[in-house]
């Protein structure tokens, strides 16, 4: 990433270039992430092809101030963070659901070790509602984050578990992969009638006191604990709900579900 384009990212995401990388200014810049990039998957329901090739993940996140899902929100923030000097794992996790965990690559999270000191951080701005800040990776005590209490507990093989308020979200495996090895799976979100991506659209982001959502044709606000539903009946009111809550202009509404 060279220096225009870098400073190009903190203005999408309304951050300061940090004179340093630690412990502060990643969790000011996690934070930054979620409240202005939103998590969607808006490009499945236009019937544009999802890239991950980093080129690509830079045009459509900071260029064209669009969001994405895991693989495009954690690929691109991997590599804003190795250009402030950090060292990041691009490691794959499998999500939990009804029990049971996801085929492997099903998630992209990142592992992050800072320019200084040795400890390693679990950041991840690509799982919808999670934590607010990056998690230590290599403690297995509870953890408190705005988000809730999160765990991170060891599993079988050495992979690692990541639970939040008790329930286990995903589990990691520890090994560094290429985003390449995200594409087949990447595919099959897009394309899948299986995958609940391609069921209904999605666009979601942290605010200052809860989060916002637009869920096919549903505004959903929450705020301190509190949530509203509003139906957004017409197909203008809901381009006008996407660019008012999520800075994003479209030609035409998403096919989906009403």
């Amino acid at each position: 990433m060279d220096e225009l384009t870098l400073l190009a990212y903190l203005e999408r995401i309304g951050a300061e270039r940090p004179e340093i990388l630690d412990e502060t200014a990643l969790a000011s810049l996690h934070r930054a992430h979620l409240m202005t990039v939103p998590f969607e998957n808006l490009s499945i329901h236009l019937g544009e092809a999802i890239s991950l090739a980093e080129s690509d993940l830079i045009s459509k996140i900071v260029t064209r101030r669009l969001g994405g899902f895991c693989y495009e929100l954690n690929g691109a923030f991997a590599l804003l963070l190795e250009a402030l000097g950090a060292g990041v794992l691009r490691v794959a996790a499998r999500v939990y659901g009804d029990g049971r965990l996801s085929p492997p690559f099903d998630h992209l999270a990142l592992v992050v070790r800072l320019p200084a000191g040795n400890d390693w951080w679990l950041a991840d701005v690509g799982f919808g509602s999670h934590s607010t800040y990056p998690l230590r990776y290599d403690s297995r005590d509870e953890q408190d984050d705005p988000g809730g209490r999160f765990v991170l507990a060891s599993a079988a093989d050495g992979d690692v578990d990541v639970l939040r308020d008790g329930q286990p979200q995903y589990r990691i495996e520890t090994r560094d992969r290429a985003l390449a090895d995200f594409v087949p799976t990447c595919w099959w979100q897009q394309t899948s009638p299986d995958s609940h991506f391609t069921q209904n659209t999605i666009c979601s982001r942290l605010t200052a006191d809860g989060r916002i959502t637009l869920s096919g044709h549903t505004l959903i606000r929450t705020s301190g604990g509190a949530r509203t539903e509003l139906k957004v009946e017409t197909d203008e009111a809901v381009r006008t709900a996407y660019r008012e809550n999520f800075g994003i202009t479209l030609d035409q509404v998403p096919a989906g579900p009403r």
